[in-house]
């Protein structure tokens, strides 16, 4: 490969590393070119795999940022840059290697992190991204469907009492024409005037033969006075009748 070439080589090496998620990095050693194809048309958008050299890519890795990727740049080596789901594209690489042992994952890196072959199986075993999302979905709207059912539940309840009165109602509309009247047994109080003192109240007011007995004493009191007046002025006048008898006998 001529000097431009390589350089070119480099540059677009350098571009897929830098615009990447990251990159795994496999031997294809006895796979023809019709298993290559098929194995791209597996990993789809997700990723790109291209075919380079170790020592174009060890350069481009440099230049890119990428330390400590030499030690899987042995052999012949593909190189799957990742530009969708990681996850994805180790599942595909991985089924892929299942079917087709001739294909070695040798590692990888992902967000500028050195990935072991072991760790590229680990992340193949996680679920994808849409599953993530699905999931996550899910359980959201378990959550949305709870609180909206808490919110809800009081509502319902008062919707049930109000078509249970409703219902007593349409049965027997007393119920709800009369429950704004007195019971039939009671009495509407009657206005008084100021309350009468607890003497006064208890004590009934005298009859008129009543005051007519109370008067009678003194009538007969005062008519005893004068009997008495004269009782007391008889001996007076007996004095006085006595004086000439006695001026006679003198004579």
């Amino acid at each position: 490969m001529a000097r431009p070439d390589k350089a070119a080589a480099v540059a677009e090496l350098t571009d897929k590393f830098n615009n990447s998620a990251g990159a795994v990095l496999t031997e294809y050693r006895g796979l023809t070119v019709a298993a290559l194809r098929t194995l791209r048309r597996s990993l789809g958008d997700d990723a790109t795999y291209a075919v380079s050299k170790n020592t174009l890519t060890t350069i481009a890795a440099r230049e890119a940022g990428v330390q400590s990727l030499e030690e899987h740049l042995v052999g012949p080596t593909a190189i799957a840059f990742i530009e969708g789901d990681p996850v994805t594209v180790a599942k595909g690489l991985r089924d892929f290697a299942r079917a087709n042992p001739l294909l070695v994952i040798k590692g990888g890196v992902l967000d500028g992190k050195i990935l072991t072959s072991d760790d590229v199986r680990r992340l193949a075993d996680l679920e994808s991204r849409e599953v993530l999302l699905a999931m996550m979905a899910g359980a959201m709207q378990g959550a949305l469907q709870n609180a909206v059912s808490l919110f809800a539940a009081p509502l319902s309840q008062a919707a049930r009492v109000m078509a249970a009165l409703e219902s007593a109602a349409a049965e027997n509309p007393s119920l709800i024409a009369g429950a704004g009247t007195p019971a039939d047994g009671a009495q509407e109080p009657t206005t008084e005037g100021p309350a009468d003192s607890p003497s006064g109240s208890a004590v009934a007011e005298p009859t008129n033969g009543e005051l007519a007995a109370d008067a009678a004493p003194a009538v007969e009191a005062t008519e005893a006075a004068p009997a008495a007046d004269a009782t007391e002025a008889a001996p007076a006048a007996d004095a006085t009748e006595a004086a000439p008898a006695a001026e006679e006998t003198t004579a």
